[in-house]
């Protein structure tokens, strides 16, 4: 019985890039990315493994080797719009906040279950982890263009920051193509509430 549902949602490819310098956050945009299963080819967060960072201090010390579950940052044209409008800037170009992915027609992506597929017609396959939580970097970034409105990045991209993903099965994405989204056929655990209170 298939554990993975596929859904009539689909999001399109409208931009591509990846982070090249060592300690940045910014990605360079790219018409194209091959992907492995160590991620987007020259991309900086790539690999099967990383160090664990802030957001999994509860479970590892920082710098701990884990699995490498950040491979991609995957992100909405919608959700990056109104990310903009609430900070009062026209747009957020999807490198200053180091984009991989920026989909369009996707709803509430940023949501979508963990454990959700996203796959092209010729099977690239990525696996989405969790939703990406803002920090304060990209702000620093944007405060470069618009320097009275970067400290408001983090409050603004709050449940609009995307989600971070890893390839499950390897391929090649081009501008214009299309993700369908595919969710586990699981209900919520009936615990939830009481862990989030």
């Amino acid at each position: 019985m298939a554990a993975l549902k596929p859904t009539n949602y689909h999001g399109e490819v409208v931009w591509l890039g990846r982070v090249m310098q060592e300690g940045g956050l910014t990605s360079q945009p790219t018409e194209a990315l091959d992907f492995t299963f160590d991620g987007p080819v020259g991309e900086l967060h790539g690999g099967r493994t990383r160090p664990s960072c802030s957001r999994v201090t509860d479970q590892h010390p920082k710098g701990t080797e884990i699995a490498n579950v950040r491979q991609i940052s995957i992100l909405s044209a919608e959700e990056l719009a109104e990310t903009a409008f609430a900070m009062g800037i026209p747009e957020i170009a999807p490198e200053w906040i180091g984009a991989s992915i920026v989909l369009r027609g996707l709803p509430d992506l940023t949501h979508i279950p963990p454990s959700s597929r996203l796959q092209t017609e010729t099977g690239l396959t990525l696996v989405v982890d969790m939703e990406n939580r803002p920090c304060v970097l990209p702000g620093q970034v944007i405060a470069q263009q618009y320097p009275d409105k970067g400290a408001r990045y983090k409050p603004a991209a709050q449940g609009r920051r995307g989600v971070t993903a890893w390839v499950e099965r390897p391929g090649r994405l081009v501008i214009g193509d299309t993700l369908r989204l595919h969710i586990p056929d699981q209900r919520p655990w009936e615990l939830i509430k009481d862990v989030r209170g």
